[in-house]
């Protein structure tokens, strides 16, 4: 289903199972707490959030009458699928009373998703939309809308600003409106600037990326030195990718799996985490050492370099990674 058609559907006649999965997740979780506006089930609701999630839970809160005399909402959110038999009973009992809802977010990859459609059919009064990343009018529209909700005073260049500042991740930047929202007057991008917390090193890590996909990167770097990135704090961000990419590696070759907090100590997104474990399984370690060692001889070169042709350094090291690679 399109979002424009949701979007009729939210505000006429709500599936009362719905499945999402995408490629934005605040646009998701915008749907859902439409569904607990609607459903004012906020005191009643279950949320199964990944390893929480239990069969026998999910479907003794669906079986029985609210506690509250209201809504039962079901909120799942978990990376890995139901198994068709146990979805397809949820859905069953939601559909059997007018009381019964269930979102399933489902933040596995997107491809995955298709096999649950199936369970999801209109026929069983449920449905499924597949969130695809706003372009810029519709993220501007969003926030604009965002803002007039809270009573924020922002126009349409100040948005612009804010989703350069933070690397057009809508989520970050709704966020941030709330604590604009408490400025008096009209929000400039000077207020911006003063109040706002630059996500450069997002974009950092989305120029690496698209750096070693072979992907053009020279916007995303004018970005960067747009936001104040200098050039060594990129060329050390990128060594510090490197040897990341190198750990992946190691790991895989010693365990025959992933996992980020195990090498890093923290966990990564999945999406960020699959596509490292592909470049550490993709690059040699020799292909490795040798862009370590490029990169080492950049870093000297750019220290005794006038500052007027340090970028033009940078660039000539990235273009040459990419053909290393």
């Amino acid at each position: 289903m399109y979002q424009k058609e949701f979007e009729q559907l939210l505000h006429q006649n709500p599936p009362r199972a719905m499945l999402f999965y995408g490629e934005n997740s605040y646009i998701i979780s915008t749907y859902i707490e439409r569904y607990i506006d609607i459903t004012s089930s906020s005191d009643s609701l279950l949320t199964l959030y990944f390893d929480e999630y239990s069969f026998d839970i999910a479907k003794s809160y669906l079986s029985q009458t609210s506690l509250f005399g209201g809504i039962n909402l079901l909120i799942i959110k978990r990376d890995k699928k139901i198994p068709k038999k146990e979805l397809d009973i949820l859905i069953e009992l939601v559909a059997k009373s007018r009381d019964n809802f269930l979102l399933f977010y489902y933040q596995g990859k997107a491809s995955d998703a298709k096999s649950l459609h199936t369970s999801f059919s209109p026929k069983k009064g449920a449905n499924w939309l597949r969130v695809f990343e706003p372009n810029i009018n519709e993220t501007i529209h969003m926030l604009s809308k965002k803002a007039k909700s809270i009573g924020l005073e922002i126009d349409h260049y100040a948005l612009q600003h804010l989703m350069l500042l933070l690397n057009n991740n809508i989520a970050l930047c709704a966020n941030e409106l709330n604590k604009l929202a408490i400025l008096e007057g009209k929000v400039t991008s000077k207020d911006i600037d003063r109040v706002v917390y630059s996500t450069a090193p997002l974009a950092i890590e989305e120029l690496l990326m698209d750096l070693f996909e072979k992907k053009p990167i020279i916007t995303t770097i004018e970005r960067l030195l747009e936001l104040g990135e200098d050039e060594f704090s990129i060329l050390r961000a990128t060594q510090i990718f490197i040897n990341q990419i190198f750990l992946f590696s190691a790991y895989i070759k010693l365990n025959g799996r992933i996992d980020s907090k195990a090498i890093l100590g923290y966990k990564l997104p999945r999406q960020i985490e699959d596509k490292k474990a592909k470049l550490a399984q993709n690059l040699k370690s020799h292909t490795l050492l040798k862009i370590f060692e490029h990169l080492l001889e950049v870093e000297l070169q750019i220290k005794n370099t006038p500052s007027t042709n340090r970028e033009l350094l940078l660039y000539g090291a990235f273009i040459k990674i990419q053909s290393i690679i």
